[in-house]
């Protein structure tokens, strides 16, 4: 979780991080972006892309969420560093060319 929580914030250095619901929220400039969630009923952490309707990924679940889709992460595996990169560059270029509109710092 913590190489993970790196990685996100080393995508832009507008990417800051906050707490919400008790999690790490990661917000680009001011506007949630993504978090790290911990799934209640296996114990296995998710990223939850706050956007995740907007990105096509086949590795993103949305299950019955309209906005958002989630990562599951293997705590056994190494992590997908490529296909994180990928959505999470994907996602912050929305915030970035003004497809996901944000408030100015």
């Amino acid at each position: 979780m913590l190489a993970l929580r790196d990685f996100i914030l080393e995508q832009d250095e507008n990417v800051s991080e906050t707490r919400k619901w008790n999690s790490p929220c990661f917000c680009y400039k001011n506007r949630m972006f993504c978090f790290l969630m911990v799934d209640k009923k296996t114990n296995h952490p998710y990223l939850l892309m706050v956007e995740g309707a907007r990105l096509d990924f086949p590795e993103l679940i949305q299950g019955d969420r309209k906005r958002m889709k989630t990562l599951p992460i293997d705590p056994n595996a190494d992590l997908p560093i490529d296909l994180i990169n990928s959505i999470l560059q994907n996602a912050v270029e929305f915030y970035r060319n003004g497809t996901i509109k944000v408030k100015e710092l």
